[in-house]
């Protein structure tokens, strides 16, 4: 009997060794330049943040489609905005200001 609970000691201490913890978040930049997202599909996971930054001289905004309604806003020149992502799936968006523009997260 002491064998099997020294085993699943030995076990549970083994899961909790350092480095088998879920990553920490990470932040991922997509840049809005001519007239586009880029890179156009990112693939990131939940509680990553992701930060657009406006390159183009015009205004854009990041815009979440479907069921995930989010906006960075009205982004100007160098100016930027972030979502934090809180569900695994697809999360296409789309610049409001010019529907053809469109990307997509993927979200592990």
């Amino acid at each position: 009997m002491k064998g099997l609970v020294l085993a699943g000691v030995v076990f549970a201490g083994v899961a909790a060794w350092p480095g088998t913890d879920p990553a920490p978040p990470k932040r991922h930049v997509v840049e809005i330049h001519g007239m586009a997202f880029h890179p156009a599909v990112i693939e990131i996971h939940r509680g990553d943040t992701v930060v657009w930054v406006n390159r183009d001289f015009v205004p854009h905004t990041a815009t979440g489609s479907r069921a995930t309604r989010w906006s960075t806003g009205r982004l100007l020149q160098e100016q930027s905005g972030r979502y934090v992502a809180q569900r695994s799936g697809e999360v296409p968006y789309f610049c409001e200001l010019h529907p053809p523009m469109q990307g997509r997260l993927v979200v592990r």
